[in-house]
C-alpha cells in the first residue's frame, strides 16, 4: 500500500530534475552553472518584482507570515511555554563567533553531547541525552521543517549534514519532541532554519579570513513586492567556506608530503514565495539548494606516541585520502488559513546525495585501529601505513548515492468547550528513502628503496555492491489541551515501514545473491504539560516514549529491533527583563539501546540492551546593565549526566564502540560533565563576548579502558577547558568589521579515537572579516 502510494509520486520528481542533474554531472561546470543560474533568475525575477510595485497590494494577515507548522519551536521567545526542554540558536548566537563548525555553535546546548570527527564539523556526530551519536543517527535531522538526512529510514548514518554556519537559526527540542517529529525521537530533533525571505529589497554579505587559510564567504540577496496578483518574494543565495587544513601529510617512499587537509564547500540556494489575493490567506514556497563538498579527509589517526609528539601529523599512506558529495535538497509547500481556528499545509519535497570517499582501509593486510593500538606487534604494517618498506595498503572506493522523496501533511485546529480550549495538531507523511552503494576496492602497492607507489584499481562492485530500501508510513496527533494555569498536551504517533535489501554479486554485472523484504511498526504515545506558577515562572514536565527504527538488512538479516526507551522530565522556567533561568532533570530508560557500526568496518547496528541515563540540565541568561549605552549579556549552561549500560552486549559488537562493555559500563562519548560561558560587552558600535566550554573525560568504547587495549578506538578521551573570543565595530550603518580567535590558549584535546584511532581538535585559530547589509 506504501509502496503504490509513494510510486506515483516519483515520476513527478524525477522529471523535475532529470535536466538539471545533466547540466551538473560535469563537476567541473557545477560552480559555474549554478551561480550563472541564480543571478539570471534572480535578476528576471526582479525585474518582474520591480514592475509590479506600482501595483495595489492587499496585505496578508500577520499570524500566517510564515509556515509556522513547519518550524520546531519558532523563536527564542516561544520556548518559555514549551512542555519540555528545547533551545533556539538565532542568527546572531550563530554568526557572533564566525564558527565554520557546528560541535563549537552548539556547545551552549544543555544535553547536547558531540563527538569532534575532522576539526572542522563537516561531518558532525550529535547525541542528545545519552543515544549513540555516531554520525547523528539516532537523531531526527531536518531542515525548514523536512526531514534532509540522505535516507532517514535506510541509512541514517551517512555522512551528510546541513551546514549550520548558512542557516538563520537551528532550533533543538529534547524530551517533548517524540510525537511531531520522527522517526528517530529517543534523543529529539535538531531542525535547520535557512536564510529567511527578507521584508523588502535587501542584501547581505559577510566574508571572514583566517589561519590556516580558513575562509567563508555567504551572500545573500532578497525582494518582496505586492500587486493585484498578490505578493511574491525571491531568495538568491551563494555560501562558500573552505579552509587549507591544519595537519600535514608525512613524506614517504617516493611521495614527498603534502599540507592538502582541507576542504571546500560551496552551497548556492534559491527560494521563491507567492501569497495571492483572494479571501482567505494561501502562500506557495519553493526552495532549491545544492551542496558540493570535496575534503582531503582520512579515518586514520595516530598511534598514542605520535599523538602525543605530534598531533597535527597525518601518516604517508592516507595521501590519497578524500572524500567528494554533492546534495541536492528541495521542496514545493502549501499553506492556506481557510478560517481564523484552521491552517493546513502541505508539502512535496526530493532530496539526492551522492558521495564516495577513498581511504586507506587496510594496511599490510591488517585493521588500521588494531595496528595503531599495538604498532610494535605490526610492525611491518605499521611501516607500510607510513610508506616504508615494501608492501600494500588496501583503499577503497565507499561509492554510494541516495534518494529521499515524500509528501508530509500538517494541520492545526483550535476548538472551545466551554472554559477549555483545545489547540489539536495533526500530521501525516509518505516517505521513500535509499542507498545504492557500488564500492571498489582498489591496492596501493608500495615500493621499496624510494619508488613511487602505485595503484591497482579492483572490479567495481568489489567492496560492496547492495541496494536498501524504505517506505514509511508517519501519523502523529497531539492535542494542546489549556484548562487555564494548566496545559495538558496528550499525543501519539505511529510509524509503519516497508524495508527491503538485495545484495549483489563483488562484480558488475549487478547479479542479485540475496534478498528479503518485511514490514515493522511502532506506536508511541507521549503526554506533556506545563503549569504557570506565576506571568514570569512556568512548571513543565513529559512522559514519553521513543523510538529509533532500524535499516532494512540490519532489522531483516541481523535482526536489530527499534531502539526504545521511556522518557522522563521536570523542570521549571523564570524569566524576566534581564534574566531567564532553566532547570530540568530528566531520565532516558532504554529498554533496547542501539549502537551503530557505521564507520566501524560494519554497516549494521547492534542490539545493546537496556541502558540508563539521566541528569540535570540547568540554563541562564542574564544582563545586569540591560538598557544601559553598555550592557553585559552573560549565559551559564551546565548539562550533568549519569550514562550506564544495564548489561552487557548479548552477542555481537565486533568492533563497535559498544562491544566490551558490562552491566554499569559507561556509555562511550558522554560525559560526566559538560559547562558552558559567555560573557560580552556591548554598545550601539562595538561589541566584545568571550565564550569559555568545558567537558569532563569520558571513554571512547564501553570497554571504558583509559589506554587502549586490541584497538586504537578504546582509551580516554579527553576533557577540557577552551576559550573564543569575539569582537566587532560598526564602521556605519551597513558596513561592521569582525575578528576573533579560536582556542585562545591552544589547548589539545584528544577528542575522538573513531573511526581508526584517535585525534585531536583544531589548534588556536585567528580570524578577521567584515559584514556588510544594504
Amino acid at each position: 500500500m506504501i509502496m503504490s502510494l509513494i510510486n506515483n509520486s516519483k515520476k513527478l520528481y524525477l522529471n523535475l530534475f532529470t535536466q538539471q542533474t545533466r547540466l551538473m554531472n560535469d563537476t567541473k561546470l557545477i560552480p559555474v552553472t549554478l551561480t550563472l543560474s541564480l543571478i539570471i533568475t534572480a535578476l528576471t525575477f526582479s525585474s518582474r518584482l520591480a514592475s509590479a510595485q506600482e501595483q495595489p497590494a492587499k496585505s496578508a494577515p500577520e499570524a500566517s507570515q510564515s509556515l509556522d507548522a513547519m518550524v520546531v519551536i519558532g523563536s527564542s521567545e516561544k520556548v518559555f511555554d514549551l512542555p519540555g526542554t528545547g533551545y533556539f540558536l538565532d542568527a546572531n548566537d550563530l554568526k557572533q563567533h564566525s564558527y565554520l563548525n557546528v560541535n563549537r555553535m552548539l556547545t551552549k546546548v544543555p544535553g547536547v553531547y558531540l563527538r569532534e570527527e575532522d576539526g572542522f564539523g563537516n561531518f558532525p556526530n550529535i547525541s542528545i541525552r545519552g543515544g549513540d551519536g555516531t554520525r547523528s543517527e539516532n537523531v531526527t535531522i531536518m531542515e525548514d521543517g523536512i526531514l534532509t538526512a540522505p535516507a532517514a529510514y535506510s541509512a541514517p548514518s551517512a555522512y551528510y549534514s546541513p551546514n549550520a554556519a548558512r542557516m538563520s537559526g537551528i532550533e533543538i527540542l529534547k524530551g517533548s519532541s517524540q510525537v511531531r517529529f520522527g522517526p528517530h525521537t529517543t534523543g529529539g530533533v535538531v531542525n535547520y532554519l535557512s536564510t529567511p525571505f527578507s521584508d523588502g529589497r535587501e542584501g547581505f554579505l559577510r566574508s571572514t579570513y583566517g589561519s590556516n587559510g580558513n575562509m567563508l564567504s555567504h551572500l545573500h540577496y532578497g525582494d518582496v513586492s505586492e500587486s493585484d496578483s498578490g505578493r511574491m518574494g525571491i531568495l538568491a543565495e551563494l555560501f562558500h567556506k573552505g579552509s587549507d587544513g591544519f595537519r600535514r601529510i608525512d613524506s614517504g617512499n617516493g611521495y614527498n608530503g603534502s599540507s592538502d587537509t582541507g576542504f571546500k564547500l560551496t552551497e548556492p540556494m534559491i527560494k521563491l514565495f507567492w501569497e495571492p489575493n483572494s479571501d482567505i490567506y494561501k502562500r506557495l514556497e519553493f526552495k532549491y539548494g545544492y551542496s558540493r563538498l570535496d575534503a582531503d579527509e582520512t579515518y586514520a589517526g595516530l598511534t598514542e606516541h605520535d599523538l602525543n609528539q605530534n598531533p597535527y601529523r597525518r601518516y604517508a599512506g592516507t595521501y590519497l585520502d578524500n572524500i567528494f558529495t554533492e546534495h541536492h535538497r528541495t521542496y514545493l509547500k502549501y499553506f492556506v488559513e481557510p478560517s481564523d481556528n484552521l491552517n493546513l499545509q502541505f508539502a512535496g519535497y526530493y532530496n539526492s546525495f551522492a558521495r564516495d570517499w577513498y581511504k586507506i582501509r587496510k594496511t599490510g593486510g591488517q585493521s588500521i585501529h588494531k595496528v595503531l593500538a599495538n604498532p610494535g606487534a605490526y610492525a611491518n604494517a605499521f611501516d607500510n601505513l607510513r610508506l616504508r618498506g615494501a608492501g600494500t595498503l588496501g583503499i577503497r572506493s565507499n561509492n554510494r548515492s541516495y534518494d529521499s522523496y515524500g509528501a508530509q501533511a500538517n494541520a492545526s485546529y483550535t476548538l472551545a468547550a466551554g472554559n477549555i480550549t483545545h489547540d489539536l495538531k495533526m500530521g501525516a507523511r509518505l516517505h521513500h528513502d535509499s542507498i545504492r552503494r557500488f564500492q571498489r576496492d582498489d591496492t596501493i602497492v608500495i615500493g621499496a628503496n624510494g619508488k613511487s607507489p602505485s595503484v591497482v584499481r579492483g572490479l567495481p562492485g568489489s567492496g560492496g555492491n547492495r541496494l536498501q530500501e524504505s517506505d514509511a508510513l508517519s501519523l502523529w496527533i497531539e492535542d494542546e489541551i489549556d484548562l487555564g494555569k494548566l496545559k495538558l498536551i496528550p499525543g501519539l504517533r505511529y510509524e509503519s515501514v516497508d524495508l527491503s535489501y538485495t545484495e549483489y554479486r563483488k562484480d558488475p554485472t549487478n547479479t542479485a545473491t540475496e534478498s528479503a523484504s518485511g514490514n515493522t511498526n511502532y506506536t508511541a504515545p507521549g503526554i506533556g504539560m506545563t503549569y504557570e506558577l506565576s506571568e514570569s515562572e512556568l512548571l513543565f514536565g513529559s512522559i514519553y516514549r521513543g523510538i529509533s527504527s532500524p535499516g532494512p538488512r540490519s532489522y531483516l538479516k541481523k535482526g536489530v529491533d527499534w531502539e526504545e526507551s521511556t522518557g522522563y522530565e521536570l523542570g521549571m522556567r523564570h524569566q524576566n527583563n534581564n534574566m531567564a533561568v532553566e532547570i530540568a532533570g530528566f531520565l532516558s530508560d532504554f529498554d533496547n539501546l542501539t549502537g551503530s557500526n557505521a564507520g566501524l568496518g560494519g554497516s549494521d547496528s547492534t542490539n545493546a540492551g537496556a541502558a540508563e541515563v539521566y541528569g540535570l540540565e540547568f540554563l541562564a541568561t542574564f544582563d545586569p546593565l540591560a538598557g544601559n549605552a553598555v550592557s553585559t549579556p552573560m549565559f551559564v549552561s551546565a548539562t550533568w549526566t549519569d550514562a550506564t549500560l544495564e548489561n552487557g552486549l548479548s552477542a555481537g559488537g565486533g568492533d563497535g564502540i559498544l562491544a566490551g562493555g558490562i552491566a554499569g559500563a559507561h556509555i562511550p562519548y558522554i560525559p560526566e560533565w559538560k559547562l558552558a560561558f559567555g560573557a560580552g560587552l556591548a554598545a550601539e558600535h562595538w561589541g566584545i563576548d568571550l565564550a569559555a566550554t568545558y567537558v569532563s573525560d569520558s571513554f571512547g568504547t564501553a570497554a571504558n579502558l583509559d589506554s587502549p587495549g586490541s584497538s586504537s578506538r578504546q582509551g580516554k578521551i579527553d576533557g577540557g577547558v577552551i576559550f573564543d573570543l569575539a569582537a566587532n565595530i560598526q564602521l556605519s550603518d551597513t558596513v561592521k568589521l569582525i575578528g576573533g580567535v579560536h582556542n585562545v590558549f591552544d589547548e589539545i584535546l584528544t577528542v575522538s579515537r573513531i573511526p581508526e584511532g584517535p585525534r585531536n581538535n583544531a589548534p588556536r585559530e585567528f580570524y578577521v572579516g567584515f559584514e556588510i547589509q544594504w
